[in-house]
């Protein structure tokens, strides 16, 4: 039998993704959006919209009222010049704002919080499981470790709450890694120190069936990882895009600190001409740090698997870029 579902952030990516297979499962939708927000990624779905904001409390209650499963989606993602308490008050007073409401209006609702691994800053060891601890390097990654604790001061005090963090999602309808794909495909794309830092790419598909299988099956208060196969090195990432782009693979590798003082100055120039510069320290970091996470127990506990590898999810990628004609 299907589910009454609300979801905050639906106009995003992951929401978006989120509330197309929620549909598509035969659930209900009731989906929260501001009044100037595009709706066009869910247009000809039979959902029921409601206006209003995480930032605002009193729009809260009739999205959560009478609902089965809450997910929490809304979020900003890391970006060059946005001041640490922005991320603050979207993620932290957000979260607290939504499930203040639930625990008002609807405390038997099971509710989804979607977090990042990011919190865990960093990882030079062994693949991170979700027993490490937090250790957020930026504002991002401060206020999303902060709005974890306020889900699970609320899960301590019996709310149903779960925690998922998918890890570096990509895939067809994403747009904040499309620059990383034009990059490699103009030649401009460069590894630093080698490429031999890794990260943890996670296929849209697989996250959304990992944070459905969270809801399912999550223990409340607990944290699962949903991330793709395996950690990958920058180097291959940049040469499974370029293979399946059809063009030179990355050749250009900088020293990290040529990289940020190329940065920095970059920076310099954006906040003069008000451009959003195409390299940020944030940036810097993020291709020169290792981030490898197991998803050991969401296969455990959720019968989680990702389905789908590096090469097959770029591929799947470049696809829908080129579709959209982005690429």
């Amino acid at each position: 039998m299907g589910k009454c579902v609300a979801i905050t952030g639906a106009t995003g990516f992951v929401g978006g993704a989120l509330a197309r297979e929620l549909a598509q499962q035969g659930h209900e939708l009731r989906l929260l959006a501001r009044a100037n927000s595009d709706r066009s990624g869910l247009a000809g779905m039979a959902v029921d919209w409601q206006v209003g904001d995480v930032l605002q409390a009193d729009t809260l209650p009739d999205l959560v009222r009478g609902v089965d499963w809450v997910i929490h989606a809304a979020g900003m993602l890391g970006q060059a010049g946005v001041p640490e308490s922005a991320y603050h008050q979207l993620h932290v007073e957000g979260t607290r704002h939504l499930l203040t409401a639930v625990a008002r209006h609807n405390p038997g609702a099971r509710v989804l919080y979607v977090s990042s691994p990011g919190v865990l800053g960093p990882i030079d060891g062994p693949p991170a499981d979700e027993t490490a601890l937090l250790a957020p390097s930026n504002p991002y990654e401060r206020s999303k470790a902060a709005a974890e604790q306020v889900a699970l001061d609320f899960a301590a005090n019996g709310l149903d709450v779960v925690i998922a963090r998918p890890e570096f999602i990509y895939g067809p309808g994403d747009l904040h890694v499309l620059g990383l794909f034009q990059a490699v495909q103009r030649g401009m794309f460069f590894t630093i120190d080698g490429g031999r830092a890794v990260c943890h790419p996670t296929f849209i598909a697989d996250a959304v069936a990992g944070m459905i299988g969270c809801l399912l099956n999550g223990r409340s208060a607990h944290v699962y990882h949903i991330t793709g196969p395996r950690p990958v090195s920058f180097r291959e990432l940049g040469d499974t895009i370029a293979a399946a782009l059809g063009v030179r693979s990355p050749w250009l590798s900088l020293p990290k600190p040529l990289a940020l003082l190329a940065a920095a100055t970059l920076e310099v120039m954006g906040k003069v001409t008000g451009i959003t510069p195409p390299l940020s320290r944030t940036g810097v970091a993020f291709f020169s740090e290792n981030r490898r996470f197991s998803w050991q127990k969401a296969h455990d506990q959720l019968g989680y698997t990702p389905q789908f590898d590096l090469a097959q999810g770029v591929a799947e990628t470049v696809g829908w870029y080129q579709k959209q004609e982005l690429l």
